[in-house]
């Protein structure tokens, strides 16, 4: 193995944040200082753009899934910081704010699906992340909101449009307006989680969620996601996407062994060829 090979595949060093492989294809990022609810320090985002900055370049991944160790998700960014800089000019603080969001939004680069495991709070920045994923689950009492406007504070991290992309226009205004706090049961119901779990069986069963993502064909999982992230402006650009990428996939070996699998009922080995 060459050793750029070598040093793609060597885990960097993290702070405030794990990075496990818990089963073949699944990569579990766990923001990891359960003591601050998990919030954003900067030990954890520069943490975080080494651990994207990884995975991104391992041919091994096929998913990613996001959670927080302890009681909470992610609590948000930590601002504690403004109180020490408290004459800041709006400058100063566009130039801090930016590259923070940026770096932690990085997650949607990654070319394999992800998936937030919201295991409890994950409040303003903190359900920003989880928006940035592809599929979010829940905790039953996991809580989450965007209440930044409670704080005296505009929304960040892209929540303006994450937000109503994920929920629809007329629940973004809601619960930017309001500021509440939905459950995990409320949250699947207005389209914000895809599916709740009981708090101790969350990450097993997001996990084995993970593990199945993981064993479908990968260069049709990689531009499914490509199509869902990127829109269509009409259904005849959807056709045009649709007619090349599916053409792509059906050159490939995974198509044969997909078929395969079918005709002798067992489960397919898809290799990413």
């Amino acid at each position: 193995m060459s050793e750029s090979a070598v040093n793609r595949l060597t885990p960097p060093s993290l702070t405030h944040l794990r990075l496990e492989r818990p089963s073949e294809g699944v990569a579990l990022l766990v923001l990891d200082q359960p003591e601050l609810r998990n919030a954003m320090s900067d030990e954890m985002t520069e943490s975080w753009v080494r651990a994207v900055d990884h995975l991104a370049g391992d041919p091994t991944v096929r998913v990613v899934v996001v959670t927080g160790e302890g009681t909470a998700f992610c609590s948000g960014g930590n601002l504690s910081w403004l109180s020490s800089e408290p004459d800041a000019t709006v400058d100063d603080l566009r130039a801090r704010m930016l590259p923070f969001y940026r770096a932690w939004l990085s997650i949607r680069r990654l070319e394999v699906p992800t998936i937030a495991a919201i295991n409890g709070p994950a409040i303003g920045a903190g359900l920003c992340l989880a928006l940035a994923c592809d599929i979010r689950y829940a905790a039953r009492g996991a809580r989450m909101g965007v209440p930044f406007t409670k704080l005296g504070i505009h929304p960040g991290m892209a929540g303006t449009y994450l937000l109503p992309d994920t929920v629809g226009p007329a629940v973004a205004r809601d619960l930017f307006l309001t500021g509440r706090l939905v459950d995990g049961d409320e949250a699947l119901g207005l389209g914000l989680v895809s599916r709740v779990w009981a708090a101790d069986e969350l990450r097993a069963g997001v996990l084995a969620t993970a593990a199945d993502v993981a064993a479908a064909a990968p260069i049709a999982t990689r531009l499914t996601k490509r199509a869902l992230q990127r829109g269509h402006a009409s259904i005849e650009t959807a056709l045009e996407w649709e007619g090349l990428a599916q053409s792509v996939t059906l050159a490939t070996a995974d198509l044969l062994e997909g078929i395969r699998a079918a005709q002798e009922k067992r489960p397919p080995v898809f290799t990413g060829r």
